[in-house]
């Protein structure tokens, strides 16, 4: 490992990065150096941003994937390399992201989902969990039966995204789950587990046990496991729950990030009428004959 890869993890972890944002970034300036054949601090500003170019268009990345290469190779040339930060921002500046609506499932879907989809009493429990607490994957994968505290109807979510603690709410119907689960399994370090019983479940497996539901209820596709967090933002706003009440249910630090679930859903946009319908109106006929 060279020194400049050394310090450059010093300066993640002193920062408190998570393990998948290190090696994101890490990842990210190692490709730089292999693109040219040489060290990082040897390549130019223009070299640089040709690279972002070929990332784009060369090889097709996303945008929010540019950004991240884009994050790595910022922290990299200021916290090491000690180069002037708004002349980072101006020779290696964000791809502008295309706004995209979160797709989300109706109620009767999601009815559909835990009824017919979910065969096993284990994977409804699951996914009855993520959507009931709007929950990331990860934050369901390491639940503790320690983090369902029923006797102030909370879950507990602790070191999520940015490091953060968190509540979100546990409804009554969830308990229930919950309770009939807990007696069927007796899970003891994590409430769900994979196949060892002393490890939490798999992201990857969780996520496989939505496609399975999805696919066994009849569901469209709308973005995997994360709908279910997606549907449960937009159900809290459509039922009048305050925004920031939701930002905080949700862990975003931003409200701008909660806003982007106050759009319409196709179902509610079906039964709103055009004020033009308030009008009175002659119509085009009555006119002519008049």
């Amino acid at each position: 490992m060279t020194t400049l890869r050394q310090n450059f993890i010093r300066e993640l972890v002193i920062r408190g990065m998570a393990p998948k944002t290190q090696e994101a970034y890490v990842r990210a300036v190692r490709d730089l150096a292999l693109y040219y054949g040489k060290g990082p601090d040897l390549i130019t500003d223009d070299q640089i941003k040709d690279y972002l170019v070929h990332l784009a268009e060369g090889k097709k990345l996303a945008r929010s994937s540019v950004n991240v290469a884009v994050n790595g190779m910022r922290a990299f040339y200021e916290w090491v390399l000690k180069r002037d930060c708004e002349h980072l921002k101006r020779t290696i500046p964000h791809c502008h992201k295309a706004i995209r609506r979160p797709r989300v499932y109706s109620i009767e879907e999601l009815e559909r989902l835990f009824t017919f989809g979910c065969v096993h009493p284990k994977h409804r429990a699951f996914l009855m969990t993520v959507y009931g607490g709007g929950l990331r994957l990860g934050e369901a994968c390491r639940l503790k039966p320690s983090q369902i505290d029923s006797a102030r109807m909370q879950i507990r979510i602790e070191d999520g995204k940015g490091h953060k603690d968190r509540y979100t709410v546990l409804s009554p119907r969830l308990l229930q789950e919950l309770r009939d689960y807990y007696r069927m399994f007796r899970p003891k370090s994590w409430l769900f587990f994979g196949r060892d019983p002393n490890q939490p479940l798999p992201a990857a497996t969780g996520q496989k046990i939505f496609y399975t539901a999805q696919e066994r209820a009849g569901l469209p596709d709308r973005g995997g496991i994360h709908s279910l967090r997606h549907s449960f933002a937009t159900h809290l706003l459509e039922s009048s729950v305050e925004i920031t009440i939701v930002q905080r249910l949700l862990g975003h630090t931003s409200l701008s990030t909660t806003s982007v679930y106050l759009h319409v859903r196709q179902e509610r946009l079906a039964q709103i009428q055009s004020p033009l319908q308030l009008l009175q109106l002659s119509s085009h006929s009555q006119l002519s004959q008049a």
